[in-house]
């Protein structure tokens, strides 16, 4: 099916209930929206897998499931920088941050690098993605060594305060895997947490106090 051809189905899917309950969980994005369900998606997506070109296509058409659906199409081996900072500029919802960042930029040989970077960008999606990515990272990056995780924890540290929920959630969600990933990351995070709940910040002693409730029931 061509790019024209998959929007005009999943327009045909459009559900208003699904929508509805979308957007009860904070899924609010500016493009047009359908509420169609990831299961539906993964099962669209099975045929054209690692078509580079088609997935450009989807996400050019401005519908947020086709963008998730690119997502599941892409090659992460024909992404680039560009890109990532491209899309990462589109992201416009909780949703579509982290299904590209956990189910495609992470696979990249750039994700250490947009971690690093987007943590300190002002946009507050662009800024998750930098989080998610490190939570990702600690998930499915099975050879990365420690102290790759251990450098984050600075950044972590650093943003800390930032009381935009869907940054300060990232954060959060970024320490709880780097602790959960092996018994020696488990302490490091454990400490950070407890230095983090010094900070003068309720953002802060918020982060520290539900990473510590899950890092402690842990190993």
């Amino acid at each position: 099916m061509t790019s024209p051809e998959l929007v005009a189905r999943l327009r045909s899917l459009r559900n208003t209930v699904n929508i509805a309950g979308q957007r009860r969980f904070g899924i609010t994005p500016q493009t047009e929206q359908l509420g169609i369900s990831i299961v539906v998606l993964r099962s669209l997506a099975r045929p054209h897998r690692k078509n580079h070109t088609l997935a450009q296509q989807l996400w050019a058409s401005g519908v947020h499931e086709a963008r998730i659906l690119a997502i599941y199409i892409d090659d992460f081996a024909q992404v680039t920088r560009t890109q990532m900072d491209a899309w990462a500029r589109d992201f416009d919802s909780w949703d579509i941050c982290d299904q590209t960042c956990g189910n495609l930029f992470d696979r990249t040989p750039f994700a250490l690098q947009k971690a690093h970077q987007w943590s300190t960008r002002k946009s507050e999606f662009v800024k998750r993605a930098g989080f998610v990515l490190m939570a990702a990272l600690a998930v499915h990056a099975k050879d990365l060594p420690d102290e790759t995780f251990l450098k984050f924890l600075s950044l972590i540290r650093r943003e800390a305060t930032d009381d935009r929920n869907f940054v300060r959630k990232a954060v959060n969600w970024a320490l709880r895997q780097i602790g959960k990933r092996n018994p020696r990351l488990r302490r490091a995070a454990i400490a950070e947490a407890n230095a983090i709940a010094k900070i003068d910040s309720r953002v802060a002693r918020w982060i520290a106090k539900d990473a510590l409730r899950e890092l402690q029931k842990t190993g």
